[in-house]
């Protein structure tokens, strides 16, 4: 059974042309994006997949707690923060990631709190990506 859902509309496509896997760089098609690759743990120049898909998920995330808050009528604090850790490990010789979210949400009661999480992991689209398949802890903090 397949579960995967068909854009309607497409809001935005990113480019990228990565060469040398982990130890290479990657560019986007309109320059704003340029950067050395290196292996996680390594004192390579650049940084690594992992690093990019923490930084991308907990960006987008914020911005599903901003939606989530406004679909319960209340303001999201300016100063919340997302802290992601995502661990690259084996399993029976197998990859795999898993994945942990810090939640901050300054002046918002623990209820509440955990409302805009919850309802920021329906609407995040890296949430629901890696929903099944990725072990995700989050913690409101």
């Amino acid at each position: 059974m397949n579960n995967t859902v068909a854009i309607e509309k497409v809001l935005y496509t990113a480019q990228t042309r990565t060469t040398g896997g982990r130890e290479g760089s990657a560019k986007s098609n309109d320059g704003r994006l340029d950067i050395l690759l290196s292996p996680p743990g390594t004192s390579g120049a650049g940084t690594n997949p992992e690093q990019l898909f923490a930084a991308g998920w907990s960006a987008c995330y914020i911005g599903a707690l901003g939606l989530a808050a406004k679909k319960l009528g209340i303001a999201l604090p300016t100063n919340t923060l997302v802290d992601a850790e995502v661990d690259l490990g084996t399993t029976d010789g197998n990859y795999f990631l898993q994945a942990r979210l810090a939640v901050q949400l300054p002046g918002i009661a623990p209820e509440t709190a955990q409302q805009l999480v919850d309802l920021a992991h329906q609407t995040c689209p890296y949430s629901k990506a890696i929903k099944g398949n990725v072990n995700v802890t989050t913690n409101i903090i």
